[in-house]
């Protein structure tokens, strides 16, 4: 009897921290309707037959607007912008002085960015992910997002957020490709639901910059 009881706290226990990532990712969707953040970015490609695994570290700023509207600015060490208007996903490389444009309608369901910024609700993050959380770990609630679509090059994704911040716990994203690509964001100095400018998420491509549509 001890030792179904013992099983069945255990169970219970199991159950109730999965539970907490998905409650935790359900909130910030449903709470926090802007938000303004740093990050930083390490992307490490799998390692090849004899060779170690290399990293590669950026940084910079993060805005978003839900539903639809974000920006990334990569400012360290290339500067580049990743900016979702409503209607259109814009990409500067400011080196190459290229823009590349494509329909955001096409660009973003199984996306990271329509995990964190995007999706208007959790049912609408459903109907483009399966849901699962996961084990709490280096002190955040995980939640795994796989793509029900499988022809694309994300392979999964995991969104943590610190325990026991409902609203503004968002801290890490990470993203696993169909090639073995990891690349891991850290956020810090989250504010939620701040008022950003109505320009925040406008763009056009600087004069003389190479434009191509998608």
């Amino acid at each position: 009897m001890k030792t179904l009881v013992a099983t069945f706290l255990i169970a219970t226990c199991a159950l109730s921290a999965r539970a907490n990532g998905l409650e935790s990712l359900e909130n910030f969707v449903r709470t926090v309707s802007s938000g303004r953040a740093e990050f930083s970015q390490v992307v490490t490609a799998p390692a090849k037959e004899g060779q170690t695994a290399r990293s590669k570290t950026s940084s910079g700023t993060f805005e978003f607007s839900r539903p639809n509207r974000f920006k990334f600015v990569y400012k360290k060490p290339f500067e580049q912008s990743i900016v979702a208007d409503g209607q259109t996903l814009w990409l500067y490389d400011v080196d190459l002085n290229q823009v590349t444009a494509r329909k955001q309608s096409s660009a973003l369901g199984s996306t990271p960015a329509a995990l964190i910024a995007a999706a208007p609700d959790l049912r609408a993050l459903q109907a483009d992910f399966t849901l699962a959380a996961a084990p709490d770990k280096d002190g955040l609630q995980w939640v795994v997002a796989t793509p029900k679509a499988r022809d694309g090059q994300l392979q999964a994704v995991r969104v943590g957020f610190r325990a026991g911040e409902k609203s503004s716990g968002l801290a890490a994203l990470e993203i696993l490709d169909s090639f073995g690509q990891r690349s891991v964001l850290s956020f810090s100095k989250v504010e939620v639901n701040p008022n950003l400018p109505s320009d925040t998420f406008q763009f056009k491509p600087p004069k003389g910059a190479d434009v191509i549509r998608q």
